[in-house]
């Protein structure tokens, strides 16, 4: 009775020592069981719709009358139309002498591009032609000179800067004081050309082009 007793015990701790050492066994004890799916999906992102009016139309865009803007300052002209709403603003030299407004302020706006009392979407570019403060506004604006079917404008009392951007970038230019002082033409936009050549209409084919110029308010000689 004793022998068997004996034996039960030393089988039962052996049993256990094994299960102990089984990696698979002790790896299956340690690993958690998978969670469970959620049955409730992510919700997809919201998707932009347009305005829409009380009728469902989607709505029209904004507009407003235009002002009478000639006569004013261009800088006052620019701070008006952004009161009432539009930002697309540009301006232009009404003298065709392709100058920069660089201060506003000393400019006054002589034509704009859309008629005073258009009414006019908010997303439309105003455009005030402008001269300077001392200056009078022409009669007409004078058009930008450009080469219309490959041929040599007539630049004759044009500004320097204006005959040049009218050519391609690639022409070589030569500009000569048309006075007996050999000055340097530097600010382009404020000297007038008195002679060029080739003559207007010349077919341009790639060959050089020779100015010379004075000073708006010097006769050329």
């Amino acid at each position: 009775m004793r022998n068997r007793l004996v034996l039960t015990v030393l089988f039962t701790a052996a049993a256990g020592a094994l299960t102990a050492c089984d990696p698979a066994a002790d790896s299956a004890a340690k690993t958690p069981s998978a969670a469970p799916a959620s049955s409730t999906a992510a919700p997809a992102p919201a998707t932009p719709t347009a305005s829409a009016s009380p009728d469902g139309k989607v709505a029209a865009d904004v507009r407003a009358t235009v002002p009478d803007f000639v006569g004013m300052g261009l800088q006052a002209a620019q701070d008006k139309a952004q009161e009432i709403g539009f930002y697309g603003l540009t301006s232009h030299d009404s003298l065709g002498r392709d100058r920069m407004q660089a201060f506003d302020r000393n400019w006054k706006v002589c034509s704009q591009n859309v008629r005073a009392g258009t009414s006019a979407s908010t997303g439309t570019t105003l455009d005030f032609g402008s001269v300077k403060l001392d200056e009078t506004c022409p009669d007409k604006e004078q058009a930008a000179p450009t080469a219309a079917g490959g041929k040599m404008p007539d630049v004759r009392g044009r500004s320097v800067k204006a005959a040049r951007a009218a050519l391609d970038g690639g022409t070589s230019i030569t500009v000569k004081d048309a006075s007996a002082e050999d000055r340097w033409v530097l600010m382009e936009s404020n000297w007038k050309v008195c002679t060029q050549n080739p003559a207007a209409g010349t077919a341009l084919k790639g060959q050089p082009v020779t100015f010379t110029a004075v000073k708006f308010g010097e006769n050329c000689t």
